[in-house]
């Protein structure tokens, strides 16, 4: 098939060609509005018990948490005259704006001390904006300029989780643009020195234009159907570039390798395709896999990512089989332009070709592979080191604190964890939706609710309690914001910080506080949130890797016929993953090397969405290059059949590709370390440091002192399972005709085996 393509490719290249620029401006149109639509939610699991509880307090009670939080500060105390009238005004003005569904403040609740600061400075005023993430994002985005700078003898900022969201989403497009400008001409610079010249670097970009493009307009589309995260955008530019280039230079290089094999431009294409292009659709597969096990996870945070990398990885394997071919095809013998190599090639003509057994990759292999046991021991301890951080890990959800401490939302935050500890955990609502109980039963369950640790008051239709005893009768209006004729809630105030073990251990012992009789307790609020978020990507978490481990094995075992190199890349790659987990709570939950990193806020934990993101998208790029490494350490193996040549043959054939690729990948995910939100930077450091260990750790010296020590045993399978690969399983074949068979090579090849080369880098 991928032969039949290379023909389409020669015959019709200009169709192709004018295809894929019809296509690509189309795309262009649907995917310009993305970052502009895209959300910043999806941290929640809408089927958890308190996002049920949050929609029935919004849809029965027209109540819930406050998602938007003004912060004044007055030059003396809050109570002043001249404070509490601009308080109010304040308070009235933004009740007023259109979206905004409830407000209080200190100045319009009687002066509630949880909000005013402990100085008597600052005053809070918190607001529920309406509607779902996007229509909450874009309220927060009109209202926020109005209700924020001096106000009258206020100074206002604004924070509240519809702030963070709403500056993250805009913090994230100008580091994203941030992160391209150093990215990109750092990599056109090396395109050009890794691919011999100019014109031949232009055409991984042609490919990664194809695929962030293609992948951002799906993405738009996907949009209006369901949600999707504006953070999937990191990946679709980083993975559509990194992809792009991985593929194009793998078929590139074995184009010019069938070339100097002397082969004419038709069937150097076709046996490129019918070789590398085989391996770029069977990586590709990889990697679409290990993405698509994100779409098990409920949070559409983590499977919008899937819904990138999938779009990615399709566009990106299509420009690389099919546009690439038709580029090749047009370009012919000018893909040698600008040359910036050819000086120093000329100055080394006179010298004899470098046989390959001589070559970087070939003898760190050999020697790897004299001494196999030491080498493995050695990096398997260093390995052990790096990971045992990890052990101690502590996870999170993003907060404000993930937000630059210069921007308002995180000055916010603080400022609430700082001055207003009352308000700092914030209230959970317990719901009883399907019977309201009598007011005896009632009042036990609040009281027995006010006795659990961690709770200050229990607020309800019967009156407020504390420590088992009714402290309050019931407030003005209490029964119509408390009930709704069929069901109740009751407010449960604590100090306890949501996002914190503590948070989680309050909601447990909350929801072990029985109801009365006959009714059901659900259970709402930021450490509910929290709790139900862990709780959900826990559960999901054994089906998305056993995904991936079968789906993995399946593919590996279909290229190779072993039983073997799938279990022994996995194991692999996992090592090099939980390597990458150590060195990530080292930085980002101890606060080490900020001085590299970039200055963020030190919870003590990590965003518990990048760890497993991380897991999906650094288990398929190790995938994607092993199967690279396979790929031509089992032609090698077909053709000698002897295990250690294959191993350093293979090794040296790809050992340059693979180290170019991974480097040129890592670059741009290093540039996200310039980002300005704290989930940003790890998933750049953390993703760029396992490609680099994975192309130069685990590839350079794991790989090779594993295969030497297994032998034979690299290749075996039962007999059952070599009978059903022989049926289904791929050969490793070199090139061939128009028809996909295999072809000789020509007498015009190098008598001596060793080809003569024009690109050193090859």
């Amino acid at each position: 098939m991928l032969a039949r393509l290379a023909s389409l490719a020669l015959r019709r290249r200009r169709l192709v060609l004018v295809i894929a620029v019809l296509g690509f401006a189309i795309a262009g149109a649907i995917a310009a509005p993305a970052m502009k639509v895209l959300s910043a939610g999806g941290f929640e699991d809408p089927d958890a018990e308190s996002s049920v509880a949050v929609d029935i307090l919004r849809d029965r009670f027209d109540t819930g948490d406050p998602n938007f939080i003004l912060l004044a500060r007055a030059p003396g105390k809050v109570d002043s005259g001249e404070a509490a009238a601009d308080g109010r005004a304040l308070t009235q003005k933004l009740a007023d704006q259109r979206g905004v569904a409830e407000v209080t403040s200190y100045w319009a609740s009687d002066h509630a001390a949880d909000l005013r600061s402990k100085d008597g400075r600052s005053a809070l005023v918190l607001a529920r904006l309406q509607g779902d993430d996007d229509e909450v994002l874009k309220a927060a985005k009109r209202i926020a300029p109005l209700v924020t700078a001096d106000q009258g003898v206020l100074e206002v900022q604004s924070g509240g989780r519809a702030e963070f969201n709403r500056q993250g989403s805009e913090r994230i497009t100008s580091d994203l643009t941030r992160a391209e400008g150093i990215a990109i001409p750092i990599t056109i610079l090396l395109l050009v020195l890794v691919f011999g010249s100019g014109m031949a670097a232009l055409l991984p970009l042609a490919v990664a234009g194809v695929s962030v493009v293609g992948s951002l307009a799906v993405l738009r589309l996907l949009n209006e159907v369901t949600g999707v995260s504006i953070f999937a955008i990191n990946l679709s530019t980083a993975l559509g570039l990194g992809l792009a280039i991985d593929y194009s230079l793998f078929i590139v290089s074995r184009y010019r390798e069938e070339l100097r094999k002397g082969y004419d431009t038709a069937a150097a294409l076709r046996g490129s395709l019918r070789t590398a292009g085989r391996t770029v659709v069977f990586s590709a597969l990889t990697v679409l896999l290990s993405l698509s096990a994100l779409l098990v996870f409920p949070l559409y945070f983590l499977r919008s990512f899937a819904y990138a990398g999938i779009a990615v990885v399709f566009f990106a394997t299509l420009g690389a089989v099919v546009l690439l071919p038709a580029l090749l095809a047009a370009l012919g013998p000018r893909i040698d332009k600008f040359d910036v190599l050819a000086k120093l090639r000329r100055r080394g003509s006179g010298k004899r070709p470098r046989n390959p057994e001589d070559g970087f990759w070939h003898r760190l292999a050999m020697a790897v592979m004299r001494r196999p046991l030491p080498v493995l021991t050695v990096v398997l301890v260093a390995l052990a080191v790096v990971v045992m951080p990890f052990a101690k890990a502590s996870f999170s959800i993003p907060d404000d604190r993930a937000l630059p401490k210069d921007m308002a939302a995180a000055q916010v935050g603080s400022a609430t964890r700082t001055d207003f500890p009352s308000f700092a955990g914030q209230d959970l609502k317990v719901v009883l939706p399907d019977r309201k109980p009598d007011d005896a039963a009632l009042t036990v369950y609040a009281e027995s609710l006010s006795e659990v640790v961690g709770v200050d008051r229990v607020d309800t239709a019967t009156g407020s309690f504390r420590d088992g005893t009714r402290i309050a009768p019931p407030a003005a209006g209490a029964e119509r914001l408390f009930t709704d004729g069929k069901g109740t809630w009751l407010s449960v105030a604590t100090g306890v910080e949501a996002y914190s073990r503590a948070g989680q251990d309050l909601v447990s012992d909350v929801r072990a506080t029985g109801p009365p009789a006959g009714t059901e307790a659900l259970v709402a609020g930021p450490a509910a949130t929290y709790a139900d978020t862990l709780d959900s990507l826990w559960s999901a978490l054994p089906y998305a890797a056993l995904i991936i481990a079968v789906l993995t094995f399946v593919l590996l075992f279909l290229f190779t016929g072993s039983v073997v190199m799938p279990i022994k890349a996995i194991l692999l790659n996992l090592l090099s993953l939980t390597a990458t987990y150590g060195a990530m709570v080292f930085v980002f939950q101890d606060g080490h090397l900020q001085w590299l990193v970039g200055d963020f806020t030190v919870t003590g934990r990590i965003d518990v969405t990048m760890p497993i993101l991380m897991f999906c998208i650094i288990f398929g790029l190790s995938m994607d290059y092993e199967v690279f490494l396979l790929s031509r350490i089992k032609e090698e193996y077909d053709r000698t059949g002897d295990n250690r040549t294959a191993v350093a043959a293979g090794l040296e054939a790809t050992g340059r590709i693979v180290t170019a690729a991974a480097g040129l990948l890592a670059i741009f995910f290093l540039a996200l370390v310039s980002a300005g939100v704290t989930h940003v930077k790890m998933l750049g450091l953390g993703t760029a440091l396992a490609i680099l260990m994975d192309a130069l750790v685990i590839r350079g010296l794991l790989v090779p002192a594993f295969m030497r020590l297994a032998g034979r045993v690299n290749w075996w399978a039962p007999a059952p399972l070599r009978r059903l690969h022989d049926r289904i399983g791929f050969s490793h074949g070199q090139s061939s005709g128009e028809d996909g068979n295999p072809v000789p090579a020509p007498a015009t090849a190098a008598a001596d085996g060793v080809p003569p080369t024009r690109h050193a880098v090859y």
